[in-house]
């Protein structure tokens, strides 16, 4: 039976004319078994590193605006290359930039989100027997701007366009043939997970799996729409994958699926603020103010009626969030403000917690037996982090990873 497939191939799978090459056989074998193929495609690697630093040569402070006519420039190469790849190969294609795709978007450049993509041109193409390839990491505004979405922006465009075409799948090619328990390269015992849940992935990737965009796995677990994880590097089709789809669609129920953790947080402390109402706000208002996200959050009361606010932001913020949090220690009376840029988390994630009791207390205890301190805890339905400094994160990932049988078969 005839599917429809929207494959995203990253910079690596792009990266020279040999690898363009490749991607075209892949896609051509697609179609002779009778698969209408969409192909969404990233900037070769390397390729916006430099275009940013010909920004950062002529104009670092310029406008967003025109930043973003620059950087959506090297997207357009690889379709272009690939179109006329698959048509030396005797294979009808289309291209077509975020514009022509109409990817709409807000007017955030640099970090654009997708409001609605009109798939009725491309479905024509599709149609006529053509494989269409569209411009990853780009879109256009209500009044005619290109925008970009931000770094891994392809993963997203691909999501969001096999959902507007209504995909049988969406794969997502990339220098991995899937995903691990963990990083590999951290735990060499890490085990590839053949099928996991959209909710699972979309934890692990917030909790910094790299693996997939979060945004991407968000548009995907919002509209049900199953990404296949694949590596461009494997011969033929039929190498490893994870396919991530629908929690029903799943068999098995596994306690702890994997651990994800990200090296990038930093922690910030204000003690000894008075306790009233609002408090909470006034922290964090103007960390938000200054489009600085927070992460986790711990709030203690003491015996004095003074309370302690702790929370993580992302570590390329914290000098900015550190100031800021200082102004507002003495705007609201608190005795201190101090901050760790020096810290990991490290978070387990699996759907079978639901229904099991004692998986934190477990995790605690394996940590506990390697004299890891926990500084923050934070929990949700199939999620439990914790954060730990940063020197002990590969000793902590370790020791769960074998604490809960993961590199067991």
């Amino acid at each position: 039976m005839s599917k429809l497939v929207v494959q995203k191939y990253g910079g690596t799978s792009v990266g020279s004319v040999e690898r363009i090459q490749e991607v075209a056989k892949r896609v051509i074998r697609y179609r002779e078994r009778g698969d209408s193929v969409v192909v969404v495609l990233s900037a070769m690697s390397g390729e916006t590193n430099k275009l940013v630093s010909l920004i950062n040569e002529i104009n670092p402070n310029g406008s967003a605006r025109e930043k973003d006519v620059i950087l959506s420039t090297g997207e357009q190469i690889t379709i272009g290359l690939l179109s006329l790849a698959l048509e030396a190969k005797g294979c009808a294609a289309r291209s077509y930039t975020g514009t022509q795709a109409r990817v709409m978007t807000d007017n955030a450049f640099s970090k654009a989100r997708i409001s609605e993509i009109d798939g009725s041109k491309i479905k024509e193409d599709i149609a006529a027997g053509k494989v269409v390839v569209v411009a990853g990491f780009q879109g256009v505004d209500c009044d005619g701007n290109i925008t970009t979405l931000g770094r891994g922006g392809s993963d997203t465009t691909a999501v969001a366009l096999a959902v507007a075409l209504e995909a049988d799948e969406c794969q997502i090619y990339t220098d991995v043939d899937g995903v691990y328990t963990t990083d590999p390269r951290m735990v060499p015992e890490a085990r590839h997970i053949p099928k996991l849940a959209l909710e699972e992935m979309l934890e692990m990737a917030s909790q910094g799996s790299k693996v997939l965009q979060i945004r991407a796995v968000e548009f995907a677990h919002k509209y049900n729409m199953p990404i296949r994880v694949l590596s461009s590097f494997d011969e033929g089709d039929e190498g490893k994958s994870t396919l991530v789809t629908r929690e029903e669609d799943i068999m098995e129920e596994v306690l702890v699926r994997g651990i994800a953790f990200n090296k990038d947080e930093a922690q910030l402390t204000i003690t000894g603020v008075p306790d009233q109402p609002g408090v909470a706000y006034k922290i964090v208002g103007p960390i938000s103010d200054a489009n600085i996200e927070v992460d986790m959050i711990v709030q203690s009361i003491g015996s004095d009626g003074a309370t302690d606010f702790t929370f993580t932001v992302h570590r390329n913020d914290y000098e900015q969030a550190k100031n800021i949090l200082s102004e507002t220690a003495k705007k609201v009376g608190a005795e201190n403000c101090s901050g760790n840029d020096k810290i990991a988390k490290v978070s387990i994630v699996g759907g079978g917690m639901r229904s099991h009791a004692g998986v934190a207390s477990d995790m605690f205890a394996a940590l506990a037996k390697e004299n890891i301190n926990i500084h923050m805890i934070s929990t949700s339905e199939i999620k439990v982090s914790v954060v730990v400094d940063e020197k002990y994160l590969e000793l902590a990932v370790r020791s769960l990873h074998e604490a809960f049988g993961l590199d067991q078969a």
